[in-house]
C-alpha cells in the first residue's frame, strides 16, 4: 500500500526483523493457523506463524512443505512446549530448516533456546509476565510477543494495558517487541507502534477471514459472540497446574471443569501422575478445538478466542483485513499528530 507516510517509519523496525512489509503477525492457533492460512498472509505482506500444535512430526515436516509451495515470503513455525511431541519437532527443525521459529504454551528452557537459534532460526518466545520477559531476554530470544490475558488460546494472568507498562516501555529498546491479547484494530495497532512495540499480533480477527478454513460454524460463533464471551479457564488447585485457556462459554468449557475436578480425584487417590494429568489436559484442548474448528462442533468443541472477538462482525479477504488495517492505522496516526500540532 502507498500513502502510509506516518505509518512506515514507526513500521521499519519490525519489518527489517520479519523481513516482510508490515508487522503484522498473524498468529499461532492449532488447526487454524494452516499452510492455506499462512500462505495467504505472506503473499499480502504480513507475517504468519504455522501451528505445530501436537501434529505428528512428519505431519508437520510436511506442512511445512506445503507452506513452501504457496509462499517463497518469510513465516514462522510455532512449538508448543507443553505438547507431547515438542521434543520431536524441535529436533526435526534442526533438519528442515525454518527462518523463525515460535516457543508458546509454556517456556522454552534456556538449552532449546539455543538448539532452535542453532538451527538458523530467529527465535521468538512468548511473555505475558515480566519476570518471564527477563528469562526470555536472558535466554537469548531474538524478539519477544508480549501477549495480554486478553488474548485467545493459552494465556497468562497480566492485561496488555499493564504488560506495556511494566515490559515494553522498559525493554522494547533492547529487543524488539510484538504486542498481542486485544489488539483488533489499525487504530490500535498505531497506538502500540508509537509507544515502542515492533509491530502486533492478532488470532481471532484472522480466523474471520475468507482464506481461514475453520468451520462456518465456528466462525459464525465469533460474529454471535460479545467480548464477555470469552472467559479464561480457571485453575482449581495447585495440585493440578494448568494453563490457562481464553475460549467461548459452551459445554465444552463445562466439561473441561469436569475433567480437572475428576483429574483432581485421581491425583489425590494417586492413581496417575501429576504429568500425565498435565497432558490428558492438553489432549482435552487439542481435541475439543479439533472437534471445532474441524467439524464444526460449536457446543461440546473449543472456541478458542480472544476478548477481541467482541470487535469482529464479518468475513472478510486476508487482502481487505491487512488494507483495512493499515489505512485506519495511518488515520489514527493523522488524528494524532492534529491533535499535538495544536
Amino acid at each position: 500500500m502507498s500513502n502510509l507516510e506516518l505509518l512506515s517509519p514507526l513500521m521499519q523496525r519490525g519489518r527489517e526483523f520479519l523481513q516482510v512489509e508490515y508487522p503484522i503477525i498473524c498468529g499461532a492457533m492449532t488447526w487454524v493457523s494452516e499452510p492455506n492460512l499462512v500462505a495467504a498472509v505472506a503473499n499480502h505482506g504480513c507475517f504468519a506463524c504455522l501451528a505445530g500444535g501436537n501434529a505428528p512430526t512428519d505431519v508437520l515436516r510436511q506442512q511445512i512443505g506445503q507452506v513452501r509451495e504457496l509462499t517463497d515470503k518469510p513465516f514462522a513455525v510455532n512449538l508448543i512446549t507443553i505438547a507431547p511431541a515438542y521434543r520431536d519437532h524441535l529436533a526435526m527443525l534442526a533438519e528442515v530448516k525454518v527462518p523463525y521459529i515460535v516457543f508458546a504454551g509454556s517456556f522454552p528452557k534456556e538449552k532449546e533456546v539455543e538448539a532452535a537459534k542453532a538451527t538458523g532460526a530467529k527465535v521468538m518466545c512468548f511473555a505475558s509476565t515480566i519476570s518471564i520477559a527477563e528469562r526470555m531476554i536472558r535466554f537469548g530470544a531474538d524478539a519477544i510477543i508480549l501477549e495480554g490475558s486478553e488474548a485467545g488460546g493459552h494465556i497468562g494472568h497480566v492485561a496488555t494495558t499493564v504488560l506495556l507498562q511494566q515490559v515494553l516501555f522498559r525493554f522494547s529498546d533492547q529487543i524488539p517487541m510484538f504486542v498481542a491479547g486485544g489488539v483488533g484494530t489499525g487504530k490500535m495497532m498505531a497506538h502500540m507502534l508509537l509507544m515502542g512495540a515492533a509491530g502486533v499480533q492478532l488470532g481471532t480477527r484472522f480466523v474471520m477471514t475468507e482464506e481461514c478454513r475453520a468451520h462456518e460454524k465456528f466462525k459464525d460463533a465469533f460474529i454471535r459472540a460479545q467480548a464477555r464471551d470469552a472467559m479464561s479457564t480457571p485453575q482449581y488447585d495447585s495440585k493440578l497446574p494448568v494453563v490457562a485457556v481464553r475460549s467461548l462459554r459452551n459445554k465444552g468449557m463445562a466439561n473441561f471443569g469436569a475433567l480437572q475436578l475428576r483429574l483432581l480425584r485421581e491425583l489425590e487417590a494417586g492413581t496417575i501422575h501429576r504429568q500425565e494429568a498435565q497432558e490428558e489436559v492438553e489432549k482435552y484442548w487439542v481435541g475439543a478445538l479439533r472437534r471445532a474448528v474441524v467439524d464444526g462442533d460449536i457446543d461440546n468443541g473449543s472456541l478458542m478466542a480472544g476478548q477481541s472477538v467482541g470487535l469482529v462482525d464479518r468475513i472478510m479477504p486476508v487482502r481487505e483485513l491487512v488494507a483495512e488495517l493499515l489505512t485506519d492505522a495511518e488515520a489514527e496516526l493523522a488524528v494524532i499528530r492534529k491533535k499535538l500540532m495544536h
